[in-house]
């Protein structure tokens, strides 16, 4: 193993505090990632990483050549992507909502990889918050305000939200007419993966937003399970109009409150600045602003 492949091993390592996940990422064995770190350590002279029986971690001379590694392979991954789409090559991996994942970027992926053909995409589907560095991610797609943080935040666009709900359960409770017509309805509850509390219905009620929370008899922090429950009249649910444009064309679902939208959602693209200088996070944060920002700005 040379010295660059030994310096990918190691911060590899680091990233996901464990011998056994980095190997398997970079499809090595065990052992020949223990011993390739243990030659590394022999060779510069100092203990690099502590072992536990969870866990690893770096010492303060690993957190420095850690520091240095990153810089140094973030350089020579830049060069090396700089001669053509053919050299854009290796593993992506990527977060994203299940069904934006579906809808938007499986039908477009087959161009991408014809684009780059080196590149192959591992694609994780989740709402939760994900530790991009613990977890070996490469970049998430997410909606709503992010919290601060040391990511990098490309902005892919906005999404008009809408209130909806099935026919059958308007049918039961009612057509409000404004906000204050909803005394008596249910909502399906989301649960926020960040403040863990379900998050209120949004109403803008002469240029204010107004926050309401009604009765929920189910929550959940699934957004498929909640266009599922929409569905099946379990109550109230605000979403992005593209995430229901079907069920609002074939009639299984009715947009409520149509003069009192939800504040719009922005869209965006999260990566580690460890990952800013990547040919395979560029030219994919390129090709997402490429196929969601017309369909964002449409809807």
């Amino acid at each position: 193993m040379d010295r660059f492949d030994s310096m990918r091993l190691f911060t590899r390592v680091v990233e996901r505090r464990s011998f056994t996940a980095a190997a398997a990422d970079l499809g090595l064995p065990r052992s020949s990632a223990t011993a390739a770190i243990k030659q590394l350590e022999e060779r510069l002279g100092v203990q690099l990483l502590r072992r536990t029986t969870r866990h690893v971690t770096t010492t303060l001379d690993g957190e420095a050549y850690y520091q240095r590694c990153i810089g140094i392979l973030a350089d020579i991954e830049d060069a090396e992507g700089g001669f053509g789409a053919h050299e854009v090559r290796g593993r992506l991996s990527v977060d994203v909502n299940g069904h934006m994942a579906r809808t938007f970027l499986l039908p477009e992926l087959p161009a991408l990889l014809a684009r780059y053909p080196g590149l192959t995409v591992h694609i994780g589907e989740g709402d939760r918050l994900v530790d991009l560095v613990r977890e070996g991610v490469d970049c998430v797609i997410r909606a709503g305000t992010l919290p601060d943080s040391d990511m990098i935040v490309r902005r892919l666009g906005i999404a008009r939200e809408i209130t909806v709900a099935s026919p059958a359960y308007l049918e039961r409770h009612g057509v409000p007419r404004t906000p204050d017509d909803l005394a008596g309805h249910m909502m399906i509850g989301f649960v926020s993966s960040r403040t863990r509390q379900v998050m209120p219905l949004e109403f803008t009620v002469d240029g204010k937003v107004r926050e309401i929370v009604l009765p929920s008899r189910v929550t959940v922090a699934n957004s498929d399970t909640s266009a599922a429950l929409v569905r099946l009249g379990f109550g109230l649910f605000q979403a992005p109009r593209l995430r229901y444009s079907d069920d609002l064309e074939a009639g299984r679902l009715v947009e409520v409150l149509p003069d009192f939208p939800p504040t719009p959602t922005p869209i965006s693209v999260l990566y580690p600045r460890s990952r800013q200088l990547s040919p395979r996070v560029r030219v994919f944060v390129d090709w997402l602003v490429e196929i969601l920002g017309p369909k964002l700005d449409a809807s």
